[in-house]
Order: C-alpha cells, then structure tokens, then sequence
C-alpha cells in the first residue's frame, strides 16, 4: 500500500477545500479528484490540515465518511511551513512507500502505477516524475502513457540540474523517517532539497520517470515557489549548510555554482518549456 500525504497549508490556495474536491471537469482539476482517479486504488490518503480556516476538516471528514482509505489529521497550530506538516504525514503512514501531494497540485491518473512499477522494476528507494504547468482555472494537459522511459538520477545530478518537485516523488517511508524535511524556518521551500539530498547521499541514485505526471498549478504570488529571487538565497542557505555524511560540505563556492546551475536550468525548462 502507498500512503499519500496530502498537505493542506493556510494561505497557500485561494479556498483549500475547493482545491480538494472541485471536480475536473470544471476546469479546475481537484486535488482529490486526481488521487481518487489514480488508476493503482491501493493507496491510503492522509490528510494533513496545517490549521486551515476554510473549512477543509468538515470537507475531508465527509469524503472519509464515504471512503476509508482517507484519514484526517487536523493539527491545532499551524507550522507556518510545508516540513512540519509533512513530518507528522508521514510518521503517520501504514504502507511503505510514501507519496507527497500539495494542495494546488493534481496527477496523471496513472502516476501511482508507473512510479510504482518503476521502483519494483529496478530496486530503487526512491522516484521522480516530470510536470507540466497548468494555469488556475484550466486542467493540465496529461496524455495516456503506453510506455515511459525511466532515468537514474545521481547525488551530482540532483545539485547540478535535476529538478525534483515534491508532489512528483514517491520514496520508501523508512527513508524519509531517516531523513525527515527540516523543520527551521530558514529552509522553508527549500526543505525538499535538504531532504532529497540525503536521500540520494544514502541511495546512491533514484530513478526519474520521464513523462509529465505532475499538474503544477500556476498562481503567482500565491506560491512561496514563484518569489525566485528569495528561493535561490534559499537554495543557497541549504547547500552552505548541508553536511555529507563524513561531515564534508560543498563551501561557498560550491554552493553558489550549484545554485546557478539549479536556476538557470530552472529557467530554461519552466520559462520557455512550460514543462520539467
């Protein structure tokens, strides 16, 4: 069984409860809605609700009600960032392998199944997919996937260029309690890269799926992701502070050739692709 983590942070979305259940055929693609469509049902989906105010709880308690595989934690303080939520969402998972899921991202209905067949297929910990931008209000362009090809991502890759937006991977639990995202407000949405370098530091390697299985919901300002100029001091922080397991680092010059080469891809595949 897979666990998905289904974070609900106050203030990231316009209306989290809407962004949860609205269907897809409105034209604004439910988060839910593309995990219930998932193609693999052997999943179980715990919500976590980062003391929202719109009333999400009342919304997932009735989705719950209806199907068992959904849990709820409502927690009574909001963290304020995405790592603490996602801490305890895991903690709290049954099966082994662990999927993350924002509030304002939506799946390829076959994601579940060709992260998972990819990960059985070659021994791997931990998986990627790419993504596709979607405007709010539309529905991702996802195609059907007959067949996609599976690349390995190495420690030096995941610094260089290879993106890893967190509502693509899907990562063996026991991994991530080993290396759980920090919780210091100074890695607040950069969190995701201090994690998944320790996890590619102990794994050796993960795999990527490389077809678009992720719908990134474009929202401007809304996102903590689209203020770049903070984001790239953030990644800079993380490489700075990051220490390798024989307590080495990546020093100031490291960390800032590896933060250009992280944003200037960035900018390539996202600015002019549309597409990671």
């Amino acid at each position: 069984m897979t666990a998905l983590v289904l974070q609900i942070q106050n203030g990231t979305y316009s209306n989290a409860s809407d962004a949860i259940t609205t269907s897809a055929g409105s034209g604004s693609g439910g988060t839910y809605n593309t995990v219930q469509a998932q193609t693999r049902g052997d999943w179980e989906l715990i919500v976590i609700d980062d003391a929202s105010d719109d009333g999400t709880p009342d919304t997932v308690a009735a989705l719950a009600d209806v199907d068992p595989r959904i849990r709820l934690i409502a927690l009574e303080h909001n963290f304020g960032a995405p790592a603490g939520p996602r801490n305890v969402g895991i903690r709290a998972a049954r099966g082994r392998w662990v999927a993350i899921l924002d509030d304002d991202d939506v799946w390829h209905p076959q994601k579940l199944d060709l992260q998972l067949n990819a990960l059985a297929m070659t021994g791997a910990g931990f998986a990627s997919a790419g993504l596709i931008d979607f405007d709010d209000g539309t529905s991702p362009a996802f195609t059907p996937v007959a067949r996609a090809r599976v690349k390995r991502i190495s420690l030096l890759d995941t610094l260089v260029n290879t993106k890893t937006p967190t509502s693509t991977v899907v990562v063996d639990r026991d991994l991530l309690l080993r290396h759980p995202f920090n919780e210091d407000p100074a890695y607040k949405a950069r969190e995701d890269l201090d994690c998944f370098l320790h996890c590619h530091e102990e794994l050796g390697h993960s795999i990527k799926v490389m077809h678009p299985l992720l719908g990134y919901r474009i929202t401007g300002d809304q996102q903590i992701s689209g203020r770049k100029l903070t984001m790239m001091r953030r990644h800079y922080h993380v490489l700075r502070q990051y220490r390798t397991a024989s307590g080495g680092g990546f020093g100031p010059v490291g960390s800032a050739v590896f933060t250009g080469t992280h944003f200037g891809s960035a900018i390539y595949h996202r600015a002019l692709r549309g597409r990671m």
